[in-house]
C-alpha cells in the first residue's frame, strides 16, 4: 500500500505535530516506503544513497550545513535532491525552513512540511504510522477467537461449523474477534493481526438463529477489537490415514507469515469448541518446550528397544 503526503499531514499531523510550509502541489505525491531518510550525503551531492518515494528528514544538521553553503550552491543540492523523486521534505525541531529548501522543493513540486517534534522523535513516530498505515492486508472467510492469551484464527469451508465453534468458545468464557469476515494485516515482518470487518463489528450469523450480537448476550468482556494470530485451526472433513499421534506439525503462509497450523476433523457428536480450546492448550505447552506427541513416541520407541533387547537376549 502507499500513502499520500497530504494523508500524513491530516491522518497523523496532530501527533507529528505537522504544518505545510510551502509546496502545497506537492502533498499528491505519494510515499511508498515506511523508513525515512536523512539527506545529508545527498546534499553533499552524493545521491545515490536516495530511495525515491520516501520521506526526506532535515535535522539541525542538515539545516545547519545548507547554511554554510552560498545561496546559489544550497539551491541547486536542494534541486538535485527534490528532483530524484523523494516524497515530500520534513523540517524537525520546529526550525524554520530556508528559502534555500523552500524554493527548489516548490519549483519540482515537493512539499515541505515542518515538525515541532525532535528528528529522533519524529523519524521514531512516522515509522510507526507508516508502517500501521501501509501494512500488507488481506479478507479471510473464518472466525477469529482470544483464547488463553492466543489469537485462534478457525478456518475451514462453508457450512462446516466455524461460526457455532466460535459461539460456543465465547459461552466457554473465551472472546470473539471476528466471525465470518476476518480482515488480517501484517505490521511486521513476522506479525500478523485480525479484526472484524468495520460493518460486522461484534455481531454472528448462526444458521436457524440469523443475526445474533454477542456484546449484548454474553457482556463487552466476550468481545475485542483486533488481536494478533498466533495459532491456525482448521476444521476438515477427515480423509483417513492421517496422523493419530499428532508428530506432524503443519504451518499456514498468511501474508508471507508461516503459521502453526492443526486440522481437527469435524464428525457429528465432537465437540469441536473443546478440540478447538485443546489445541491452544496444547500449543503453549509446546511453545514451553512440552511435546506430548513426541514424548509418548520416544517412550514408545524405548519400550520397543527394550523389549527387542530382551529377546536377542532370550535367544543366546
Amino acid at each position: 500500500m502507499t500513502v499520500r503526503v497530504r494523508e500524513l499531514l491530516g491522518e497523523a499531523g496532530t501527533a507529528l505535530r505537522l504544518r505545510l510550509v510551502s509546496g502545497a502541489r506537492g502533498l499528491e505525491r505519494v510515499i511508498a516506503l515506511p523508513r525515512l531518510q536523512q539527506p545529508g550525503l545527498a546534499l553533499a551531492g552524493y545521491l545515490p544513497q536516495l530511495h525515491p518515494d520516501r520521506v526526506q528528514v532535515l535535522g539541525n544538521s542538515e539545516v545547519s550545513y545548507l547554511a554554510t553553503l552560498e545561496p546559489r550552491r544550497a539551491r541547486e543540492a536542494v534541486a538535485g535532491v527534490a528532483t530524484t523523486g523523494v516524497a515530500c521534505f520534513v523540517v524537525t525541531n520546529d526550525a524554520a525552513a530556508p528559502a534555500a529548501l523552500t524554493e527548489p522543493a516548490d519549483t519540482a513540486g515537493v512539499a515541505v512540511l515542518g515538525s515541532a517534534l525532535r528528528t529522533a522523535d519524529f523519524i521514531r513516530s512516522a515509522t510507526v504510522w507508516l508502517e500501521e498505515r501501509m501494512a500488507p492486508e488481506t479478507n479471510l472467510h473464518g472466525d477469529l477467537v482470544e483464547m488463553h492469551g492466543l489469537g485462534v484464527l478457525i478456518l475451514g469451508k462453508s457450512g462446516i461449523g466455524k461460526s457455532e465453534a466460535a459461539l460456543d468458545l465465547v459461552a466457554r468464557g473465551h472472546r470473539l474477534v471476528a466471525d465470518d469476515v476476518v480482515q488480517v494485516r501484517r505490521p511486521s515482518p513476522t506479525v500478523v493481526r485480525g479484526r472484524s470487518a468495520r460493518l460486522l463489528g461484534h455481531h454472528m450469523e448462526i444458521r436457524g438463529l440469523g443475526v445474533i450480537d454477542v456484546e449484548a448476550l454474553f457482556g463487552t468482556l466476550a468481545t475485542l477489537e483486533e488481536r494478533q494470530i498466533d495459532l491456525v485451526v482448521e476444521l476438515v472433513e477427515w480423509p483417513g490415514g492421517a496422523d493419530r499421534l499428532g508428530l506432524v506439525t503443519g504451518s499456514y503462509p498468511l501474508l508471507e507469515v508461516e503459521l502453526p497450523l492443526v486440522r481437527v476433523p469435524v464428525r457429528p457428536g465432537r465437540s469441536m469448541a473443546m478440540l478447538i480450546e485443546t489445541a491452544a492448550r496444547n500449543h503453549l505447552l509446546r511453545a514451553r518446550g512440552r511435546h506430548s506427541a513426541l514424548a509418548f513416541a520416544e517412550r514408545l520407541d524405548d519400550e520397543i528397544a527394550t523389549r527387542q533387547r530382551r529377546r536377542a537376549g532370550d535367544t543366546e
